[in-house]
């Protein structure tokens, strides 16, 4: 039944019909081209109908796909607004901030400053910090949990969120204080290429692929030897030997606590984390009153 197609489902079919092109639209969404097309032809077969002629000169809209493109970008329209709408709504109800992270912010106690800095100019609203699992990369973003989260970058759907930057930190890499490397004092990342990794799990999408550092693989791709999704599942599988893992500068003391170390490595960029919302919500009156808060807490412009 048409009637139980995803928002998600039009978002994907609309990227494609706006790119013409399956391996850019995946780019413009943080998914993977096999998973666009997947999805894009479950699609077709709950429409029961083609939307897409694919053939060697590139993709086509079919009529059908031609129909639908309107149609579909009125109702993604419909339901940014909608949900902007509600969670304003939501929020003057409750005169409530939720705060979504996945891990502490720490860094200097960063958290304190915006806090006094956001209270001082909305005394009578309550601030609440909600702790995420690390399956969820957009700290409760996505599902609505959050109006503003801590976050690493990049976000899967970043189309959908707008944030600012608070620190770009290097990745170091974690590992057993008993590894052959933790007797060096920095480390080539291609001297890490054939170690197992922990990983994220497959949930977190482009924020997996960025901690096992793909991009600097040049094709190779990565072992992993444990997938975790929270810091003391981090720490307790470094002991254990199941692998190493990228950690950025300011987590480091979360997990070296005592047998595992870290090390600089040589060929990374530098991890960002960041401040984010939804791009709907980008003109709420609390959600820009806490991202200038965070701007001045970290001297950021």
């Amino acid at each position: 039944m048409t009637m139980d197609v995803h928002v998600r489902d039009l978002r994907y079919f609309v990227a494609v019909a706006e790119e013409l092109h399956f391996t850019r639209a995946a780019e413009r969404l943080y998914v993977s081209q096999p998973a666009l097309s997947k999805q894009i032809r479950a699609l077709e077969r709950q429409l029961g109908v083609e939307l897409f002629r694919r053939d060697p000169q590139g993709v086509r809209l079919t009529e059908a796909g031609s129909v639908l493109l309107p149609c579909a970008r009125q109702v993604l329209d419909a339901w940014s607004a909608g949900s902007a709408a509600l969670e304003a709504a939501r929020a003057a109800a409750r005169g409530t901030l939720v705060v979504g992270m996945s891990t502490s912010p720490g860094r200097g106690g960063l958290l304190p400053a915006i806090r006094s800095r956001f209270t001082a100019a909305h005394p009578d609203t309550a601030l609440r910090l909600r702790q995420m699992s690390w399956e969820d990369p957009t700290a409760g973003l996505a599902d609505g949990t959050a109006d503003v989260a801590f976050v690493w970058l990049p976000l899967p759907d970043a189309g959908r969120y707008a944030w600012t930057v608070l620190a770009e930190e290097p990745r170091l890499v974690a590992l057993p204080e008993s590894h052959p490397l933790a007797t060096r004092t920095e480390i080539d990342f291609t001297d890490l290429l054939d170690e197992p990794f922990l990983a994220l799990p497959p949930s977190a999408g482009p924020l997996r692929d960025y901690w096992l550092a793909l991009d600097e693989r040049d094709g190779r791709p990565p072992r992993v030897g444990a997938e975790i999704a929270g810091t003391e599942e981090t720490y307790e599988a470094l002991v254990a030997g199941l692998g190493i893992c990228l950690v950025a500068t300011g987590n480091a003391p979360l997990i070296t606590l005592g047998g595992v170390v870290t090390r600089p490595v040589h060929g990374l960029t530098p991890s960002r984390y960041a401040l984010a919302w939804r791009r709907e919500n980008t003109d709420h009156p609390l959600v820009r009153a806490y991202a200038e808060a965070c701007r001045r807490a970290t001297g950021r412009p």
